[in-house]
C-alpha cells in the first residue's frame, strides 16, 4: 500500500515538473506578444485625466506604470484620454509584438464648458480612490480627487446622476436632488464583480 501510494506521489512530482517549465514559458511567449504602450503628461491635468483603450476605461493617467502598465495585444487601437473641462486626446496607434511606444499627451481647455456660478458640494469617501467618476454620464475625475481634507466636487445644482466606476468592480451609480449650496457625501466600497454590493449614499446638510 506504501508503494503504490509513494509510486503515485513520484508521478504527481514528475507530473508537476512537466507542467512547471511549460507555464513559465508560456507566460514568457505571452509578455513578448504583448506591446507596451506609456502615456506622459507635462502637468497635474494631464496626469489626473482618465484614460480609456478600445472604449474600456483602464484608470487615470499617472498611475498606468509598473504593474498597472498598458500592456496590448498587436494591432489597432484607440487610445482616448478625458478631463472635465478639457476636450479629449485621442489618437489611434498601431501595437508592434514587444515593441514599447511612448505618447506625450497634451490637454486642451475646452473652449464650450463654463463653470456655473452657484455650485453644490460632493465630498466622496469610496474606495478603491483610483475609481473614475462621472456625473450625468460625463467623466470629471477620480474619487481620489474628491475626498480627504479641502477636497470635493463642485457641480451645478439640481437632478444630477453620479456613477462611479473601476474594471473588476460593481458600477455604484445613484441619483440626487441637489439645492443651491447643498452640501452631499457619497461613502461606499466598490464591492469586486461577483459579490454584493453594499454602501449608500448619506445626505450632509
Amino acid at each position: 500500500m506504501r508503494a503504490h501510494f509513494a509510486i503515485r506521489l513520484l508521478h504527481h512530482v514528475l507530473l508537476l515538473g512537466l507542467l512547471l517549465p511549460f507555464a513559465r514559458s508560456a507566460s514568457a511567449q505571452r509578455n513578448e506578444v504583448l506591446g507596451e504602450v506609456e502615456l506622459i503628461g507635462a502637468t497635474k491635468i494631464e496626469k489626473t485625466s482618465g484614460v480609456w483603450v478600445d472604449g474600456q476605461y483602464l484608470g487615470f493617467l499617472k498611475e498606468l506604470k509598473g504593474s498597472k502598465k498598458i500592456l496590448l495585444l498587436p494591432g489597432q487601437h484607440d487610445i482616448a484620454v478625458r478631463q472635465d473641462g478639457y476636450q479629449d486626446f485621442s489618437e489611434k496607434i498601431t501595437v508592434r509584438p514587444g515593441a514599447k511606444q511612448t505618447i506625450s499627451v497634451k490637454m486642451v481647455k475646452d473652449p464650450r464648458f463654463k463653470m456655473p456660478s452657484v455650485f453644490s458640494e460632493i465630498k466622496l469617501s469610496v474606495t478603491p480612490d483610483r475609481a473614475a467618476v462621472f456625473v450625468d454620464d460625463q467623466f470629471v475625475g477620480h474619487v481620489g480627487e474628491f475626498g480627504g481634507v479641502g477636497k470635493s466636487l463642485l457641480i451645478a445644482p439640481g437632478h444630477r446622476k453620479i456613477t462611479i466606476s473601476l474594471p473588476g468592480y460593481q458600477t455604484f451609480s445613484t441619483e440626487v436632488d441637489l439645492a443651491p449650496n447643498q452640501k452631499f457625501q457619497i461613502k461606499t466600497d466598490l464591492m469586486k464583480e461577483g459579490t454584493t454590493q453594499a454602501g449608500s449614499p448619506s445626505d450632509r446638510r
